[in-house]
């Protein structure tokens, strides 16, 4: 079977990190999240010739993923309580990192627009978590440790900052629209082991896994 790629994008505090890496392990694939923006991180800091040999090496010797997986992953929650300010190099290498991922294996990928890099693929699937926000803020709260107001905030902030984030480098598109992804989850009321298990569903509804 080919391989294929589960897209994750997520309201903040809604469970889509925990989601995604749920089913991955259940699938017994890679999840990529913050590791991706690390590597892109390290390379657009090289001058285009040097990054173009280092590219050259990694495609050589097996894609990008084996040096993703030297990474750390990330343990807690990345907040962003910044504005967004565009870095379009640094896109440009996350684009790369994510459409070598999508032909060279089976993973799931966390944010970073890969629903829209990876558009119009037949092998991948684009799934959006959301639920109330009640429910993200006592989950963030319960993650981070925080207060109830700070919890907010964080919310409120990193939302606004991925939406701004997924409006820029695709043009125009808004992040929370329905038609980008296949399937659209309330985490709260479906439950996140429920989620995983539609999700699952739903991929071999789409001939991308076989059945149990």
């Amino acid at each position: 079977m080919e391989n294929f790629v589960v897209t994750f994008a997520r309201g903040f505090g809604s469970g889509g990190k925990e989601i995604a890496s749920k089913l991955a392990a259940e699938l017994g694939i890679h999840c990529y999240e913050n590791r991706i923006l690390t590597l892109a991180s390290q390379m657009s800091g090289l001058d285009e010739q040097l990054f173009s040999e280092v590219n050259e090496k990694i495609r050589s010797h097996g894609s990008f993923a084996s040096l993703l997986k030297g990474l750390p992953r990330s343990r807690n929650y990345i907040s962003r309580n910044e504005k967004f300010v565009s870095d379009d190099k640094l896109f440009e290498y996350q684009k790369q990192i994510i459409e070598n991922l999508a032909d060279t294996e089976s993973c799931c990928i966390v944010g970073k627009c890969a629903d829209w890099i990876l558009r119009g693929r037949p092998n991948v699937v684009s799934i959006y978590i959301e639920a109330p926000r009640a429910f993200c803020v006592e989950r963030t709260i319960e993650h981070m440790g925080v207060t109830p107001e700070v919890a907010s905030a964080t919310i409120e902030h990193t939302d606004a900052y991925r939406a701004d984030y997924y409006k820029y480098y695709t043009h125009g598109n808004y992040w929370t629209n329905p038609v980008n992804y296949d399937l659209t989850l309330n985490s709260e009321r479906v439950g996140v082991d429920n989620c995983v298990k539609l999700i699952k569903d739903y991929l071999m509804i789409k001939g991308l896994i076989k059945g149990e």
